[in-house]
């Protein structure tokens, strides 16, 4: 799995874009929202210096049918609101991804998490691509297989061995003793362990253990 943190540039034609060009230093974080037929209805927070001005701004905006203040104090406002902008909901329709929450806008970008697999990001990437949208890569802070680098067998196999001092320099139990422990024949815990040094290694340099370097 791949845990990452993109910086895209709005379509001008989405309205929280031009309320963000408009108010610049004010951080829109949407919090929670879904997609009903041809409206969504969203939670979201603004924090600006005024965060009153910026609110009367999303509920005169056209793509705006209704907005509610829910909370509001120094700096800070609480909103909720439905909308006839479902753009976001169909970029992330078309990247067959699901929206992690919260997502935050300043001046004409929003920051999105997402944590799935290569082929998810590789998907989205170009479904950015084609759309000709500037983004940005700005973390990437993990990448495994979905379930691990080792097999259930391998991940056994391997914590015995550290367990038992296999790995230690010298070496505190041989590999006769561990596949006694393990009540395997001696053959069979060589290729288990072989097996499993080679996936952690590549999985180490490559973010895959079925990966090669290039």
């Amino acid at each position: 799995m791949i845990n990452a943190r993109f910086r895209i540039e709005l379509p001008e034609t989405v309205w929280i874009a031009e309320v963000s060009d408009e108010f610049p230093r004010a951080t829109f974080r949407l919090l929670s929202g879904y997609r009903t037929d041809d409206t969504a209805l969203e939670l979201g927070e603004v924090t600006a210096e005024r965060p009153a001005d910026v609110v009367e701004a999303i509920r005169s905006h056209p793509s705006i049918d209704d907005c509610d203040r829910l909370q509001s104090e120094d700096g800070r406002a609480l909103t909720k609101y439905e909308t006839s902008d479902t753009d976001l909901y169909e970029f992330v329709e078309l990247s067959s991804l699901t929206i992690e929450f919260p997502v935050d806008v300043r001046n004409g970008w929003f920051e999105f998490d997402l944590t799935g697999t290569r082929e998810e990001l590789d998907r989205l990437q170009e479904v950015l691509d084609s759309a000709s949208l500037s983004y940005e890569l700005l973390s990437l802070v993990g990448s495994a297989e979905s379930e691990g680098p080792l097999t259930d067998r391998q991940r056994e196999v391997l914590e015995a061995a550290v367990r038992e001092g296999y790995f230690d320099v010298p070496r505190e139990c041989l590999l006769e003793e561990l596949a006694d422990d393990l009540g395997v024949d001696t053959s069979t815990a060589s290729v288990v362990i072989r097996r499993g040094e080679s996936r952690l290694v590549k999985w180490h340099l490559t973010g895959s253990a079925n990966g090669r370097l290039e």
